[in-house]
Order: C-alpha cells, then structure tokens, then sequence
C-alpha cells in the first residue's frame, strides 16, 4: 500500500463519518482538484439557456462547460461574495465574509505598516492542502493569499497567450499566435505542473486565465469565434440599450468566453491522459460579471454576481444534476478542505457544499440554503473624493432582491469626473481609460456609447440605471423584474416584505461581525490616512 492510499483512505473515512448526508460516503483515495476560475467570467454558456427567456447564451457553444455540467453538477443559484476581483477571491481563498478580509476587503489598498491586517492570520485552502501533502501550483491569476501565502507555486504569470487571447490570435499589440499556440500554452504549463508532482501526491491545479477581463480587440467576437452581434438583438439585458455598439462589445466578451470554453476542453484532455479523471474534482467558476457595462462587475445585481459554478468528481459526485441551493462562492474553501478529508479550520464563516456535491438529488437539497448575503466596499481608490467606497450589502432569495445603499449620496461607479450635462471626454478616451470618469465602471464602448447619449431622452434611462445615485433600499421583485430595474422599495404592497429582509439583513451582518456597521471603512486603516 503507498503511502497516498493509506492515507488517503484513513481521510476520507474521516469524512464519511462527519457528513451529513448518508449518501456523501467518501471516494477511496483523496481526489486531485482542478479549480478553474477565470476573471469576469459571467454565468454564460450553452447550458444557461433559458427556452422561456432569451439571453446571451444563446448565441453561444460551450462543449466542455457543458460536459462538466453533464457529467458532474450545476447549481444554479451561486453567487460571489463580492463583484470585485479581490474581495470576490479572498472570500473563495479564505471561506471568510469578504469585509472580513481586512485589506483584500477592497480592490487596492496601501494598508498601513505597523496595523495588523486580518488576512494575514487567515488560512487559505490551497495553504491547508498543501500542508495535508497536496501538490499545489497555479497558472494564470490567481488567489490573494495570507497565511500561508508560498501554498502555490506559479507555472505561468498573468500577461501570456492565454489571458490576452484575443490580442495574440488577431495579431494586435501583440505577437500573432493561431489559437493552437495558445492552447499548446495551456498544456504544456500544466504538464510542467504534473512533472513537479510528488510520487504518490494528490495535487491542486488553480487555472486561472484572465482574458474575459478587459481589454480585448474590437470585433474579435465575430472575427475570431463567428459570434454575430446582429444575434444578440432582442437578447439583451433590458438595462443595456439594444445598439450595435453594444452588441458587438458583447459579442467580443462571448468570444473571450468561447476562448475559455476551449481552454477548459485542453484542460479536460489532459486529465483524461493521466488515468485520474475519476479521482479529479473539477470546478469552474468566475469571480464576478461582465466588466464595463451595466448592472454588471461592481454591482450587486444579478448580472454582476450571479456566477458559473460547476463541478465534476466522477468517484463521489452523482451525475446530470442541476441543484438549486443557494451558494456564496465562499462556500468554496470548506467544500475543498473536506473534499480531501479535513475538517475546516473554525475561522471559515462559509458552509461546504459537499453534501450537495454527494447527494443524488436534484433542485432544493438543504431548505436552509434559501439565499445569499452579498456586498461591496472600495472598488478603484480615487474613484471618489478621499477614497471612500461605495458601500452596499444585499440579499438575494428566491423572490426577491434587497439592497441597502449605505451611502445613498455618493455616486456607485464612482464620480463623473469631466463628465457634465454639457461636455463630456471623446468616445475613444472612454472606451480605452477606465480612469478617464467613472473609474468604477471599466473602459468600454458600451460606457463609452452610454455618455454619449446621455442627454437623449431614451439614452438618458440607460445612462441612469447605470450612473444615477441610488436610494438607501432596493427592491426588486424577480419574478415579475428578472432584470432588477423597477425598484419596488416604495410600494405599499412591498412594505412588510422590505421590512422583513431588512431585519434580516440586519441581523446577518450583526451575526458576520461587518465593519460596516460602525463605518469602519471609511476609515483607516480600510482609507488611507492621507486621504482621510
């Protein structure tokens, strides 16, 4: 017996007797895990598609998203912890609330020497597995670590082929590769990854490519994967104003999408060469929505925190389920810790959905998985005067989607900066410079197109559900508002439904300890000093 099934074997006992659920028996040996987790990707693929609701999907083929779907598991209602890449992925890395992740709480920040940052006393996942005798690399962007910031080893950096796709396959700004090239990227760092592996050792893959983050080429969509922005007519969104402009933008996000798509199937491939797939477990999810548009990253409406979560463990997870159960993406870092056997450290606020994972049922697993709390704090840093953030907490249920707006007197994607009633940066400045105005909405042609044509009668309402201030509360009533622009917070009808999710609400940021509560961060050590 080697040494990985003995101890293998003892851990995933240990496992099976503290479940909770008779059918979550573990696997015989401790599963390698494939974590997959691409920047900005939103819940877009072929198996979202919605026969009663056209949408983006539709337009789109995902074969190897969707063969993990269909051989593993979807859950359809996960939701990151924040719509930011920092706080979305210290939350995943820590299974901690992401305003209790001290710095990483906010996009950037310079924390100041000599206070004690919370993060850093935090164990990361990654970190636990590689002290149980996991082999841990990554390619790619990947995690804000703390405790135990040297779990992973980096196998590829953040700025290659593989995160600036688009770019290298058009041949603009960039080396011209064919996608092939590419793709050979994403194999041979992971075989560089499974040369260093241990004899015997499990091993944790973190495959973090980031190019459905901005920028990419215009056009690239169509040229590049045949997405036709015409498609998309009468598919979007309607908070985003059906025009060319913007469907082709959105077109070329699908297209970085389908380049994803493809870099999962190498992925996939690869497994499959190892004689493990069984014993994988495979995730793939995104740190937040679409960038540059809309109700979208940095934005707690659906578009912008509604994810992707899939995952596929052929030894212990029933196949062709979708699960309705609600998930915090921090949900995450308990489900790998006891995936391989070990019991989450106390610190971890988050809940393992690891008896999802193992049930054989469909839909509502666990009635208490009824909805998820979500937030936001400082996105970009001088996107306001002294720093400050743009503070929001909300909950989403089944029926409905409650937001509290700390404060409702700053404006949520930041100050308008040149941008007035009367004059406004060229559509160029504000397609390529994020930090031009709005620094909280990424540079695109869609921001671009939505301050061109704001004193429009019709472009002034898509300029508004995007730039106007916001109320202290929301409320929006998702079977009759899928797209969460008519706030019903008002309405006399709605007043015991807003009064009964506010106290609850408020009563689980109490129970999270958030530092928003007494406005902690809009003070140091969370703004600078010299801001404040």
């Amino acid at each position: 017996m080697t040494r990985r099934t003995f101890c293998s074997a003892a851990l995933a006992a240990t496992a099976a007797c503290s479940s909770k659920t008779p059918e979550a028996a573990g696997p015989a040996r401790r599963p390698n895990i494939v974590f997959c987790f691409a920047d900005d990707w939103g819940r877009y693929a072929s198996l979202y598609r919605d026969p009663a609701r056209p949408g983006l999907s539709d337009v789109i083929e995902t074969p190897h998203v969707d063969r993990v779907g269909r051989e593993g598991v979807v859950f359809d209602n996960a939701f990151v912890a924040a719509p930011s890449c920092t706080p979305s992925r210290a939350a995943v890395t820590t299974g901690m609330y992401f305003f209790r992740c001290g710095r990483h709480a906010n996009l950037r920040i310079r924390w100041p020497e000599g206070v004690e940052d919370p993060y850093l006393s935090l164990p990361s996942w990654p970190a636990i597995l590689k002290e149980a005798g996991y082999h841990v690399g990554h390619a790619g962007k990947t995690t804000y670590r703390g405790k135990g910031d040297k779990a992973q080893k980096s196998y590829i950096g953040g700025q290659t082929p593989m995160s600036r796709f688009s770019q290298h396959a058009s041949g603009e700004d960039q080396p011209a590769m064919t996608k092939d090239e590419i793709y050979a990227e994403v194999r041979e760092t992971f075989q560089a990854f499974l040369a260093d592996r241990p004899a015997d050792a499990p091993f944790v893959y973190w495959f973090g490519p980031h190019n459905t983050h901005r920028p990419w080429v215009r056009g690239s969509g169509k040229a590049l994967w045949g997405v036709d922005p015409d498609r998309l007519q009468g598919k979007l969104p309607a908070f985003l104003p059906d025009v060319p402009e913007v469907r082709e933008d959105v077109a070329d996000y699908l297209g970085e999408t389908l380049a994803w798509d493809a870099m999962i199937g190498v992925l996939l491939a690869e497994i499959d060469q190892t004689g493990e797939a069984g014993d994988t477990l495979v995730v793939l999810s995104g740190d937040h929505g679409m960038p540059g548009v809309t109700h979208g990253k940095c934005n707690v409406y659906d578009f912008g925190v509604h994810a992707p979560l899939l995952a596929r463990w052929p030894a212990a997870v029933p196949a062709g389920r979708r699960i309705t159960d609600f998930v915090n993406m921090m949900d995450v870092a308990p489900t790998m810790v006891e995936a391989a056997g070990l019991q989450p450290p106390p610190t971890m606020q988050a809940r393992s959905f690891l008896p999802q994972l193992r049930s054989s049922a469909s839909g509502r697993i666990d009635p208490a998985r009824d909805h998820v709390l979500i937030g936001r704090e400082r996105h970009v840093e001088d996107a306001r005067p002294d720093r400050l953030p743009y503070p929001t907490r909300a909950l989403r249920t089944d029926d409905y989607l409650y937001i509290r707006n700390f404060k409702p007197d700053r404006w949520p994607m930041g100050d308008p900066g040149p941008v007035t009633a009367d004059s406004a940066p060229s559509a160029e400045e504000l397609a390529a410079d994020t930090m031009v105005a709005f620094k909280d909405l990424d540079a695109s042609p869609t921001k671009a197109w939505l301050i061109a044509h704001r004193n429009e009668p019709e472009g002034k309402r898509y300029y508004d559900y995007c730039f106007a201030k916001r109320p202290a509360e929301e409320l929006y009533d998702l079977a009759k508002d899928p797209d969460q622009i008519e706030n019903v917070a008002g309405r006399p009808e709605y007043a015991e439904t807003l009064r009964r999710l506010s106290a609850q609400l408020q009563a689980e940021l109490e129970a999270a300890g958030d530092p928003r509560l007494d406005d902690a961060f809009d003070r140091p050590p969370y703004v600078e000093e010299s801001a404040s």
